[in-house]
């Protein structure tokens, strides 16, 4: 009798056992299910830096970082050998970025090319993403002011302060090809508060474009391009006619650092002159040499947030 009852209470231990086993199993499995559900996965580094060449990309700065950006432009190659080819009549543009958010950034810079100073505000407002939720593109919106320090051309009238700033926006959409290519369109729009004549238009709209691929994991060759649409600035700057803006270039990623090299026929290195005062001739050696250096610190590190029992 003792015996019979043993034998039922193992069977029944190994039977809860069992099922015990199985409902364990079961936890396993829902487990493995929930850590296989589909994410949202966002594109990252569609540019090496926040600059296509000279204009913007759609890249913003991360929350907390600061970005010591240095422009760099020569002359024009065709300038002669007196010249050193350029290289002896050179302009600077030293700017700040910030990240307020990973996705809003502002900044402010100022160029030694009609000593102009400049601010923006820069919003990435969607990503290109794939997974739970897929957008083909990253858009990003920019609003930059520009403010002229030369002198006067003609001080002996009344001129106005207001008549020294200038306004840019544009939309930047771009999308990432895979790991070696991506594009960038860039329709904007220039406001300028005074034009040489009536025939001039004060607001004029543009659509540039550009690309960039990547040669090796350090290296990318860029391209950008800025097409004035027809009959907006028919006056001639420095006697010559107004151009499309055409840029060329490398890009160098060593570390904390991104070298920017290009040649260029646009001597202004904001979009104001790219759009509407470039007037170098690429075929007729019109064409400058510069660079781009930047150096990122963080200023503010991220919060990182512990939970507590």
């Amino acid at each position: 009798m003792i015996r019979n009852s043993t034998i039922t209470a193992l069977c029944v231990s190994l039977l809860m056992l069992a099922l015990t086993a199985v409902h364990a199993q079961d936890d396993l499995f829902d487990l493995l299910d929930q850590a296989e559900e589909p994410k949202t996965v966002y594109t990252f580094a569609t540019f090496k830096s926040t600059r296509l060449i000279s204009g913007h990309s759609v890249e913003t700065n991360a929350e907390g970082v600061l970005q010591f950006l240095i422009g760099h432009r020569f002359g024009r190659l065709n300038s002669g050998w007196r010249d050193l080819f350029g290289l002896d009549n050179a302009t600077i543009r030293l700017g700040f970025d910030y990240g307020i958010t990973d996705n809003l950034n502002i900044g402010v810079g100022r160029a030694s090319f009609q000593k102009t100073f400049d601010a923006y505000a820069k919003w990435r407002f969607l990503r290109q993403q794939s997974g739970v939720t897929n957008f083909p593109v990253t858009a990003t919106l920019v609003s930059s002011v520009f403010m002229l320090g030369n002198e006067w051309p003609n001080p002996e009238r009344a001129n106005l302060f207001s008549s020294r700033l200038s306004y840019h926006h544009t939309l930047l959409l771009a999308r990432k090809m895979g790991d070696w290519l991506s594009l960038q369109v860039m329709p904007a729009v220039v406001h300028r508060n005074l034009v040489p004549t009536v025939d001039d238009q004060n607001t004029v709209a543009s659509l540039g474009g550009g690309f960039s691929a990547k040669v090796t994991p350090s290296l990318r060759f860029n391209t950008e391009y800025h097409f004035l649409l027809p009959n907006q600035v028919v006056s001639r700057v420095g006697g010559e006619p107004v151009r499309n803006s055409l840029s060329i270039g490398v890009d160098l990623e060593t570390g904390g650092h991104v070298f920017q090299l290009h040649f260029t026929n646009s001597r202004g290195m904001t979009e104001q002159y790219l759009i509407t005062e470039t007037t170098g001739d690429w075929a007729d050696g019109g064409v400058h040499f510069g660079f781009n250096v930047s150096r990122v610190f963080t200023v503010k590190k991220p919060q990182v947030f512990q939970k507590h029992d």
